[in-house]
């Protein structure tokens, strides 16, 4: 399927390698003087899956498989090996094997200094690097729990893991609110996809903690939250907190992305949420009840989500590929009926998601299959023959996303919510 023969996904009977293929993902796997790679796994075909199940339920279209090269469509990421598309996150070799490592935020060059006992400056990989050789993956696990820090060492699932299972039907979406707490790309895609299908959405963030992604591709955060309101509320104060409250109260879905802790600061109980019927999509690296923080970079590669060069060295799948495989799951979820016919939470682990993805029959390190030239193309062979590796596209934005705070007077008083 090369040159004119362009994809028509319907056409042709689903397959992992064709599947990443056509997914925008190969171009942003394997190293920047190699070939595209094909990764471990079924993530491509699994995003094909949930995006036809979202459009059974909504009558969403949507490419599923596209979602996870998206955001390298927008900002021109190509791969880079064992350092992630983003720059953020490096894959280190440990005492009993590997690990994945992510420095993006201020304050992670001072925490990857603490995890080693040693000042780091403002470039943490090398001390970083020295310690993950004398120490194993476990210690790095323990140390970076404590330390709130984005690592974990590489451990493949050893058994199947499966998804959440949703009621068999779906809910109307149109005209329901959606207060959505999260940040990044996991959760506003979540948002996003339900604001497609007609969902209000409102984006709430904080005065000290504003959505980061803010920073990054302009074209990218408007595609995920134009046409949907920001209000910004302040945690920290009492009348911020019953507006907060307030506000969950009037949701009929609500998307977070933070420990259950975090959440109890704020004054919000997602267990009485859902008691009232609630939908809550709760989103986080490795679940709730687990006290560990990541990105889409490190919770993917840590979870073997991975493709291996010719020596059986680990390098990243795609980019943050833990972030839109998660985020599209979430949207499925919170598009079905729940089990009870009633509210429900949704504990949805990134790490459990990308499980989810791979065969643990597969031995880790075997060696990736790579694309080969065919003219100025890389194609990549597969049981129907040699399929065209696609590169990232992104979708068309329409609208504007909202500036931080630009709705909070309007959607307060339009839920009878007193401006704190």
């Amino acid at each position: 399927m090369l040159d004119d023969e362009r994809d028509d996904i319907s056409r042709y009977p689903r397959d992992p390698v064709a599947d990443w293929a056509r997914s925008g993902v190969m171009p942003l796997t394997g190293r920047p003087d190699g070939p595209p790679l094909v990764p471990s796994g079924y993530a491509a075909t699994l995003a094909h899956e949930l995006a036809d199940r979202f459009t059974e339920l909504t009558s969403v279209p949507l490419d599923g498989a596209r979602l996870l090269s998206e955001r390298a469509a927008f900002t021109g990421g190509r791969r880079r090996g064992a350092v992630s598309v983003g720059g953020a996150c490096r894959l280190l070799p440990t005492a009993d094997g590997w690990a994945a490592v992510s420095c993006a935020r201020p304050d992670d060059p001072a925490l990857l200094g603490a995890l080693v006992c040693a000042d780091v400056g403002d470039d943490p990989w090398p001390g970083v690097a020295r310690w993950l050789r004398e120490h194993t993956g476990a210690e790095l696990a323990e140390r970076a729990e404590l330390l709130g820090v984005a690592a974990g060492a590489v451990r493949p699932p050893a058994e199947p893991v499966a998804l959440p299972r949703p009621g068999p039907g779906g809910r109307p979406l149109r005209d329901l609110l959606v207060v959505d707490f999260s940040a990044l790309w996991a959760g506003p895609l979540c948002a996003h996809l339900l604001g497609l299908a007609g969902a209000r959405i409102v984006k709430v963030e904080t005065p000290r903690r504003p959505d980061g992604a803010r920073d990054g591709n302009r074209g990218f955060y408007r595609l995920l939250h134009a046409g949907h309101r920001s209000v910004v509320l302040d945690p920290d104060t009492p009348a911020g907190r019953r507006a907060m409250a307030r506000l969950v109260g009037a949701a009929d879905i609500v998307i977070e992305a933070s420990r259950p802790r975090a959440l109890a600061r704020f004054g919000l109980d997602a267990d009485e949420a859902v008691a009232s019927g609630t939908v809550w999509i709760s989103i986080t690296a490795y679940g709730r009840s687990a006290n560990r923080v990541g990105f889409g970079d490190d919770v993917a590669a840590a979870s073997g989500l991975l493709a291996y060069d010719a020596e059986g060295n680990p390098l990243f799948c795609g980019d943050a590929i833990a972030d839109p495989l998660t985020g599209l799951a979430a949207a499925v979820l919170a598009a079905s009926t729940s089990p009870s016919g009633s509210g429900v939470l949704w504990d949805v682990a990134m790490a459990d998601v990308c499980a989810a993805a791979l065969d643990p029959d597969d031995t880790p390190g075997t060696p990736s299959a790579a694309a080969h030239r065919r003219g100025d193309k890389w194609v990549v062979d597969t049981v129907h023959g040699p399929v065209e590796v696609q590169e990232p596209l992104p979708r068309k934005v329409t609208g504007t996303a909202p500036a931080s705070g630009q709705d909070t007077g309007r959607v307060l008083a339009e839920l009878g919510i007193p401006a704190p």
